[in-house]
């Protein structure tokens, strides 16, 4: 079950860092150029501070973090898990 909360708050950050960019749940942010892998670390320190969860070693896989769907999926692992 996603959070609305959860997709909103990953929408509102990604779309204050990539302007005038139309982005959809399931884009690729990296593959589509929104950004770069540099970005990459930037998102994970967004998903470690907003969401309380600790990105370990394991979970460094662009998979996790190339889209909004992706990103959602990775945040209710880790909570279940927790």
């Amino acid at each position: 079950m996603s959070s609305p909360d959860t997709k909103g708050q990953i929408r509102t950050y990604l779309e204050r860092v990539i302007q005038n960019a139309e982005i959809k749940d399931d884009d690729d942010i990296f593959e589509n150029g929104f950004v770069n892998s540099l970005f990459a670390v930037e998102l994970v320190a967004f998903t470690e501070n907003t969401f309380d969860i600790e990105v370990e070693d394991e979970d460094l896989d662009l998979a996790n973090f190339n889209s909004i769907d992706a990103l959602v999926g990775f945040i209710e692992r880790k909570r279940a898990a927790a």
